[in-house]
């Protein structure tokens, strides 16, 4: 049950007989009106604006229409008091009846408590990582993969169908650069002294790997050939062996994606073709010649004719191109294309996962699909920041054995994938993170896996450790949501409930807003909580879990931790990380 949303309904049915009474007008907009969890207890539980919003729309003052609003709700027994405060904010505060109650349904629901069926079933594509194959992840496209994993499984609680996607960008130059890397090293692995990399090439190790597995297969077959007879066949093993070496750094990190789409098939079916003629039909593309780049220096720059799309039209700075001037595709005309298949293939909702630095490109994207799909498809792109990999708050000194970057492996070795997962998704993805090794192995309040584990693994253990005493009892979350509620007086507990009365609002919340990072948050206060009430059964032996002399306060209480361990393990569920029944 969403609480909110229950209160919401309470008063929307009130509005509704405001408006039949003439009270307030029928055009009033009710999308404006809000619930919110007060920040202060002494306003109360929830506060709300409808009185000033309505106000708008009625000939009476937002104080004076609170009070008939307030008046009403308070023959609903939930509500224990009503109170106008302030310009017109109408501040509610519940029953601990009401509170109590929310137990049984955690318990009966389990993991899906929280769960509701917002998007209805609707499609919804989620292409992330998408990191070019032409080398092993480096912990950077940690945090994108990271993020689109846990976005998917987001929107999945909330009744999207999603589909997790990867666009495997394997048409471009960068590739034959990669197929040139291979080949030299391949040359090596024949024994020739291949001397220093040559700039521009690819120098990972990795490469050796795949030069040797070439060397093993084929012997010297490519060795005195031409580039034009061996560059397509090293292109294509480059890429299946690169796919191959991503699919395990993805797969080691918890990310698996339903779909893999390649850029060279979908050209090589003519998919920019198609565009292009689509595109012409709707008088969207010129031949045109485009302005200098403001805020460059305009030195070395040539004006050219160009093929553009019209991207203005839809919202964007200037218009783009779509060929090069030697004729080849720009990416643009292959990303619109791309989205175009998406879109064809039933995908009206589209989320792209890109890295900070493409936030120049959203634009033109996001005008494209609205130009491609006449309007009936959205696309909305989450930008991931950098990653800075820390030890003891300084600039790790961790092998980089890829050469100039850290690889993604190297990281989930060291820590593991729970604590990439989590600490990925511990700010915005917007915003630069630190990601400190030292600190993510840490058994303190200042590592947040560690602390939100903690919390499942206590609960895990006082359902282990009560049968000692109490060996009869049935503590099967069936039997423990007939405990009796009434038991549950102190505030302590009432405010524990309230927390995870929150969780379906911040699964609705974070949906909406594309941001999983809010589930992060939530746990470490749920866990902050928990912890705080354990802590002070250290000194009041009332207030612990296990009471020897009272079993229907330990069970009460058993009911109130279990609650607990239910919603953690559903938000870890979210982020992609197992919850553990033992700290070890």
């Amino acid at each position: 049950m969403n609480v909110i949303q229950k209160i919401l309904e309470f008063i929307q049915v009130e509005i509704k007989d405001l408006i039949s009474e003439g009270i307030v007008s029928s055009s009033a907009d009710l999308t404006k009106i809000n619930l919110d969890v007060t920040k202060d207890p002494a306003h109360g539980d929830f506060s709300t604006n409808a009185a000033m919003v309505l106000s708008k729309f009625s000939d009476m003052k937002p104080h004076d229409l609170g009070k008939i609003i307030a008046d009403r709700l308070k023959e609903k027994n939930e509500f224990k008091t009503i109170e106008i405060a302030g310009p017109g904010f109408i501040n509610i505060r519940l029953v601990r009846k009401f509170w109590r109650s929310l137990i049984p349904i955690i318990l009966k629901s389990g993991i899906g408590y929280g769960d509701s069926n917002i998007g209805k079933g609707q499609l919804v594509n989620i292409e992330y990582v998408s990191a070019n194959p032409t080398g092993p992840m480096h912990i950077g496209h940690a945090r994108g993969a990271v993020f689109g994993d846990a976005l998917s499984s987001l929107l999945e609680k909330v009744g999207y169908k999603v589909t997790r996607e990867y666009y495997i960008n394997d048409d471009g130059s960068q590739i034959d650069v990669l197929a040139r890397s291979t080949y030299l090293r391949y040359r090596e692995a024949l024994g020739e002294d291949i001397g220093e990399i040559p700039e521009g090439l690819y120098p990972g190790d990795y490469l050796k790997t795949l030069g040797e597995f070439i060397k093993r297969k084929d012997g010297d077959k490519w060795k005195n050939l031409s580039e034009n007879e061996w560059l397509g066949s090293f292109r294509k093993l480059a890429i299946q062996e690169m796919m191959a070496l991503i699919r395990e750094d993805l797969i080691s990190l918890g990310v698996v994606h339903n779909v893999f789409v390649s850029e060279a098939e979908l050209v090589g079916k003519g998919a920019n073709d198609e565009v292009l003629k689509e595109l012409k039909k709707d008088d969207l593309i010129y031949t045109g010649i485009l302005d200098a780049p403001k805020g460059k220096s305009s030195e070395g720059w040539e004006a050219r004719s160009q093929l553009l799309f019209r991207s203005s039209q839809f919202g964007d700075d200037v218009d783009r191109a779509l060929k090069k001037v030697d004729g080849e595709w720009t990416y643009f005309a292959s990303d619109i294309a791309y989205h175009r298949d998406k879109f064809r293939r039933g995908f009206n909702k589209m989320i792209d996962v890109w890295g900070a630095d493409h936030k120049g490109y959203v634009k033109r994207m996001q005008s494209a699909v609205d130009a491609i799909t006449k309007g009936e498809g959205s696309l909305s792109v989450s930008l991931c920041n950098l990653v800075n990999l820390l030890e003891d708050g300084k600039p790790s000194k961790m092998s980089k054995r890829e050469g100039s970057f850290v690889t993604l492996r190297d990281v989930v070795k060291a820590v593991g994938p729970d604590a990439v997962r989590f600490v990925m998704l511990t700010r915005n993805n917007d915003v630069p993170l630190d990601f400190d090794l030292k600190i993510v192995l840490e058994q303190s309040k200042d590592n947040p896996l560690f602390y939100v584990q903690y919390a499942h693994a206590r609960i895990c253990s006082l359902l282990r450790n009560v049968l000692e005493i109490f060996p009869d009892i049935a503590i099967s979350d069936d039997d423990l949501s007939g405990a009796d509620l009434n038991l549950l007086t102190s505030d302590s507990e009432i405010e524990m409930i309230k927390e995870l009365a929150n969780w379906p609002e911040v699964i609705k919340r974070s949906a909406k807003a594309n941001e999983p990072h809010r589930v992060a948050f939530y746990l470490y206060e749920l866990a902050a909580s928990f912890h705080s009430f354990w802590n002070k059964g250290n000194s009041e032996e009332e207030l612990r879990f296990i009471i020897p002399s009272r079993v229907d306060k330990t069970i009460v209480r058993l009911a109130l931790a279990r609650s607990v361990a239910i919603v953690i393990a559903s938000g870890l569920g979210v982020m992609g990380v197992k919850p553990v029944e033992e700290m070890r």
